[in-house]
């Protein structure tokens, strides 16, 4: 081990530096990275679910730039439509197209699925980006807890209704990328196989997020490991602590003890640009990443995710969202 991955270790260690634009700054200049705008994705698609604001509007704007056929897709066609025409304008890149679905309900999603099957020919790169918090339970159209709904069953339907996109150009050489965007905090909080959707105690929407972003990591690991022969890879990634409109509204005490050390979201979506771009990160496949580096999927051994876990995990939501992936 070198000084710079020791130095990163301990940043790792630390949490409140990592996480923050100190840790991101530290490692840009540490590990010399190749600058977004020095890569290109002509001839590649790339979708985004959740890309009209936050971290999602901005990394639409860096794919666009990069040359991508962007895929926006989002609940609100009105919001939609404004981000392609905003973002044609800004980077003259007109491959620019938008695709309604709700990640809250599985007939949205279904046939969000349906339109990018009938309109597009190749998908490159899928990034599962939308989320939201909420500080009180509530139920999607499906009966699903909504953080639940939004960001594991949605995301599952999607992803699988799409693997014959994913899968068609895709080999060992030139793989198809699944990117899911998590948080930090599913450090913090254990696989409820129990009570996936808070059915169990006082409803905490902190605590909601967490889970849902700690169910997320492992489906992803699944995917990683039965997308393996496939030539698809499946990575998560975390931004550390941007600043978004998300942040401020959901937790508006914390972003303000943040202050100035708040990430900004161009640098909360490195890691995300970089691992549908970068040709390095199409080696690898099963990992979680920040500031383009993998690190432990675990922090607390009483919050550790077994491999039976996950399968079980599988098994329940392909039950509960009526999908059962063609992994052959």
């Amino acid at each position: 081990m070198d000084l710079r991955e020791l130095a990163d270790d301990v940043l790792e260690m630390l949490v409140l530096p990592s996480f923050s634009r100190v840790g991101y700054d530290l490692r840009r200049r540490m590990f010399e990275w190749e600058r977004l705008d020095q890569m290109s994705l002509e001839g590649r698609t790339v979708l985004v679910t959740g890309p009209t604001s936050g971290l999602g509007r901005t990394a639409v704007s860096e794919l666009s730039a990069m040359g991508a056929r962007v895929l926006l897709v989002g609940r609100d066609p009105d919001k939609l439509e404004r981000t392609m025409t905003e973002l044609i304008a800004w980077s003259g890149n007109r491959e620019i197209a938008t695709y309604v679905a709700d990640m809250g309900s599985l007939a949205s999603v279904r046939a969000g699925a349906a339109a990018i099957l009938d309109r597009e020919e190749r998908l490159d790169v899928l990034i599962d980006n939308a989320g939201a918090m909420f500080m009180d339970r509530r139920v999607s159209v499906d009966g699903f807890e909504l953080t639940f709904a939004t960001m594991v069953v949605g995301p599952f339907a999607l992803t699988s209704r799409l693997l014959p996109l994913l899968r068609a150009d895709a080999s060992a050489a030139v793989p198809s990328r699944i990117v899911a965007v998590t948080s930090g905090g599913q450090y913090a909080q254990r696989l409820h196989l129990d009570d996936l959707q808070y059915l169990q105690g006082e409803y905490n929407g902190p605590f909601a997020y967490a889970r849902v972003k700690r169910a997320q990591v492992a489906l992803m690991r699944e995917w990683a490991r039965r997308l393996r022969p496939a030539g698809v890879v499946a990575n998560a990634m975390h931004p550390g602590w941007a600043d978004t409109p998300g942040l401020d509204a959901s937790l508006p005490a914390f972003r303000e003890a943040l202050g100035p050390y708040a990430r900004t979201a161009e640098e909360g979506v490195d890691t995300m640009i970089w691992l549908a771009a970068a040709e390095e990160a199409g080696r690898t496949t099963g990992r979680l990443f920040l500031d383009r580096r993998p690190r432990p999927f675990d922090r607390i051994p009483q919050t550790r995710t077994s491999a039976e876990s996950r399968r079980e995990l599988w098994d329940l939501v392909s039950s509960v969202s009526g999908e059962s992936p063609d992994l052959d």
